[in-house]
């Protein structure tokens, strides 16, 4: 004689679970960061300031301000972003990510100095705590530009930097052709 097989009973709390808890990840992994992974709130990403190439922003020990944001264009859009990043928070940040309009990036490179401010490393371009770095100086870290469209009327070119720790900040540069 065969055993007969016991039916699986469907728990509601597992179901719930397995429906709740992918849809929550996906939300929260497609921008809510509400919170670091610490615990500890995190300011929201800023829209664009009302001071073209210039934002401050701070999260999780980080506190960047960007300063001389200037997007250099040609009459194609390719070119490169000036900038200085400073980070005046305790915490080391990194730059991992330029977007621009239409969901292009700018392509980054690192400094001279392998360990220092503006040197490129796995995270993406070191800021320390309480230091600084210049995009385009001699020797510094470079954003370069490629295809970018949308300038604004008022000669700006909205921007969404990604910092390891600061998170999502937007803001605009000015444009020079």
């Amino acid at each position: 004689m065969g055993r007969k097989a016991k039916t699986a009973r469907k728990n509601p709390f597992v179901t719930a679970a397995a429906v709740v808890l992918p849809a929550a990840l996906a939300a929260c992994l497609t921008g809510c960061g509400g919170h670091s992974p610490s615990g500890a709130p995190s300011s929201p990403a800023p829209a664009p300031s009302g001071t073209p190439g210039r934002i401050e922003a701070s999260a999780n020990g980080a506190a960047v301000t960007v300063t001389g944001a200037v997007a250099h264009l040609d009459a194609a859009g390719d070119g490169s972003l000036t900038m200085t990043v400073r980070n005046s928070g305790t915490v080391t940040d990194h730059l991992d990510m330029v977007g621009v309009p239409g969901g292009a990036r700018g392509t980054l490179g690192g400094g001279r100095d392998p360990k220092g401010d503006g040197a490129m490393d796995p995270a993406g371009i070191l800021i320390q705590s309480d230091g600084a770095t210049t995009f385009g100086a001699k020797g510094g870290p470079t954003v370069a530009l490629h295809h970018v469209k949308d300038v604004t009327a008022r000669h700006t070119l909205p921007l969404i930097l990604q910092f390891g720790v600061t998170g999502l900040v937007r803001f605009e540069a000015r444009v020079e052709r």
